[in-house]
């Protein structure tokens, strides 16, 4: 199969930190397309948690089993990004109506001046309550991330406690 007959998708986030829901998204996006790109992007607007190489690993981590899936750190406009790579398709997990009316518009942009279709898969209820800007706010504020096992992965809740003991000393 050529790379322009295969099915190319990227799911792309900033996953600050990765979520049992991105997981999901991942799992069952990876079904629908022959390659599934997790780009991990920045939000000039958000301060992040992590570093992008550590969301990058974790991601990495997180998928290492998923033969078609792959991880890749990207700036810019992610609409360049999928045209860069061959993709045609977008992937955004929606958990509600909110989600919904703001992806909606960005996917109206990245049609029209991107020529990229969008796809959206709508989360599994166990995960429409959980965002990762929740997640980091109970951190910041002391929380112990192994008390939020089912909304992030396992790996990923010992990195947030390792963070949270990090600062814990900076401070």
């Amino acid at each position: 199969m050529t790379n322009s007959k295969r099915k190319i998708a990227v799911f792309a986030g900033t996953f600050d930190p990765p979520t049992s829901g991105h997981v999901d998204i991942i799992r069952r996006a990876r079904r629908l397309f022959d390659e599934l790109i997790v780009a991990v992007g920045r939000n000039p607007e958000k301060q992040p948690f992590f570093t992008e190489s550590e969301r990058v690993a974790m991601l990495r981590e997180l998928t290492h089993s998923m033969s078609n899936v792959r991880v890749e750190a990207y700036g810019g406009l992610t609409m360049d990004f999928v045209r860069e790579k061959h993709a045609s398709v977008i992937i955004k997990g929606i958990r509600d109506s909110s989600d919904l009316g703001s992806e909606l518009q960005q996917a109206n942009v990245n049609q029209i001046a991107g020529n990229v279709e969008t796809v959206f898969l709508l989360t599994g209820d166990q995960y429409a309550l959980t965002s990762s800007t929740l997640i980091r706010q109970v951190m910041e504020f002391g929380g112990d991330a192994s008390r939020l096992v089912g909304l992030v992965p396992p790996q990923v809740a010992k990195r947030l406690n390792a963070r949270r003991r990090d600062r814990r000393k900076r401070k």
